[in-house]
């Protein structure tokens, strides 16, 4: 863990600069793991015996850097390093975490019968009113939760998935693994959107932070539709990355 102060005093390295320094580099030695909370502000005024001011000065200088996050009200907690997503082929949230070397858990909400309303019946080719399963989960990388998904399923898939233990087993593997339904293809589209009061709280984000809203539909054979997510990604945690190739000019 980090030293005491007693270098501080001979050192022409103003202090905030020092005890930055000092908890940047515990932070990179895994001294504080992603997810973790520092000490509180009394801690490390009484541990490094500096003030208050250069304490608060520390602390948002590494939040400036995103090392930190202040929730405020609980405390600061070790950040997650800004994730780069590829869009290069259709993967579920537990293969691109585990392609990037994070650790990647889940914690259910709900799992509730619901009517399609218009967009979810569109998607997944039903009528309006037609039952589906709707699974709410928080999808936690490195214990940090990066994104709330709402998944919506036809009954007579969603009714088999939900036998499953979904904290533990990624539903695209338990449709192509344990019911034969393979993934062929799936339709993308991505807003910028606002965090509304119930996706903050889950996120353990503050009410209208900026968040990615994507629309995910997966297809099986013959092009129908069996997966219909709405996924609220953490805006500061993840970016989105691709490669496009360029279309050859008409007559070029």
């Amino acid at each position: 863990m980090m030293s005491h102060m007693k270098s501080y005093a001979l050192n022409p390295t103003p202090l905030y600069a020092q005890l930055e320094t000092q908890i940047a580099n515990s932070i990179a030695d895994g001294d504080f793991p992603v997810g973790s909370q520092l000490p509180t502000e009394d801690d490390l005024i009484t541990r490094f015996g500096v003030s208050r001011t250069t304490v608060r000065k520390v602390i948002q200088n590494l939040a400036a850097r995103g090392l930190v996050e202040i929730r405020r009200g609980v405390g600061t907690f070790v950040a997650l390093p800004k994730i780069t997503q590829e869009l290069t082929e259709l993967t579920g949230f537990v293969e691109d975490m585990e392609t990037l070397g994070h650790a990647p858990t889940a914690r259910v909400l709900d799992r509730t019968v619901v009517a399609a309303d218009q967009d979810v019946a569109r998607q997944l080719a039903l009528s309006v009113g037609e039952r589906v399963m709707r699974i709410r989960r928080i999808r936690l990388a490195n214990n940090v939760a990066v994104s709330l998904d709402e998944t919506y399923l036809p009954l007579n898939i969603g009714e088999k998935i939900v036998s499953h233990d979904l904290e533990a087993e990624p539903i695209f593997a338990l449709l192509e693994q344990r019911y034969g339904i393979p993934l062929i293809e799936a339709e993308y589209r991505m807003e910028a959107a606002s965090a509304d009061p119930d996706i903050a709280s889950a996120l353990n984000i503050e009410a209208g932070s900026p968040i990615f809203l994507i629309e995910r539909t997966s297809y099986s054979v013959n092009a129908r539709p069996v997966d219909y997510e709405k996924l609220h990604y953490r805006g500061d945690l993840i970016q989105f990355a691709t490669r496009l190739t360029r279309r050859k000019p008409v007559g070029g």
